[in-house]
């Protein structure tokens, strides 16, 4: 698969452009709207609780630590959840495409990962703009987002692929998934820092690989500080694991993805 992916690559390479362009079409803003709506989403969060409720950082001053900290984090699950979501549906949306053109299906959620990570670069260009006018210079310990969008990006891609040939099997995988990750931004600090969570909830959000994974993000942009190399083993397995399941289950069920579309 691996060999195809790259006997493929110029193929990938124009589909990500042609993905890109293709949301710019007949849009004025072109891909402003792509750093728009997380910037703003993560600006209405950061008005209501640290505005409204006077939620604040603890040991942290500044009246702009709690919005970098929000945006850190929307970032960093912003990346997350486009590279799943889109990945869940991406064989049932290019149907059409897979029973006219001979190619390695795989290609389709390696180019939602290359649209995605392109997405992502711009919206962390966006938000360092925003960070300077709340007066916080990147250090850098922004290299650590680096290897944290590796690590996000392969988690969310391994989900998704595993996810996204059962539902061309079962449609109702993208159902319960909707709901699944509205769960889970909720159980990930994001709009709240851990220690805030009950004790009854911790051993849930330890468990949460995306506590750690969006930690790298608060850390290095509000911080300037690395992460805890030891913390990271539990989600690099898990990336992993779900990396090598997700090829083992597309590897056969691929023979079967047309014929079930």
């Amino acid at each position: 698969m691996l060999g195809s992916l790259w006997r493929y690559r110029y193929f990938i390479a124009s589909s990500i452009r042609g993905d890109i362009k293709g949301r710019f079409a007949r849009s004025y803003l072109g891909g402003f709207w792509f750093v728009l709506h997380p910037l703003m989403q993560a600006l209405i969060f950061s008005i209501v609780l640290a505005e409204v409720m006077r939620a604040r950082m603890p040991n942290v001053d500044g009246e702009a630590a709690y919005p970098i900290y929000v945006l850190s984090g929307m970032a960093a699950w912003g990346l997350f959840s486009e590279i799943l979501n889109r990945s869940l549906s991406i064989f049932i949306e290019q149907a059409p495409a897979m029973k006219k053109i001979a190619f390695p299906r795989l290609c389709l959620p390696i180019i939602v990962w290359g649209s995605a990570i392109i997405n992502h670069v711009l919206l962390l260009g966006a938000i360092a703009v925003v960070f300077l006018f709340f007066g916080h210079l990147p250090g850098l310990a922004w290299v650590y987002v680096v290897p944290g969008m590796f690590l996000i990006s392969a988690l969310a891609f391994g989900i998704g692929v595993f996810l996204g040939v059962l539902n061309v099997f079962a449609r109702d995988i993208a159902q319960i998934m909707n709901v699944s990750m509205q769960l889970w931004f909720w159980f990930t600090p994001i709009v709240y820092v851990k220690g805030v969570i009950p004790e009854r909830f911790q051993a849930i959000a330890d468990a949460n690989p995306m506590t750690v994974l969006t930690g790298i993000y608060q850390n290095a942009l509000l911080l300037n500080q690395g992460p805890s190399w030891k913390s990271l083993i539990p989600p690099i397995v898990v990336g992993v694991l779900a990396v090598l399941a997700s090829f083992v289950i597309f590897r056969r069920a691929s023979p079967d993805l047309v014929d079930a579309l």
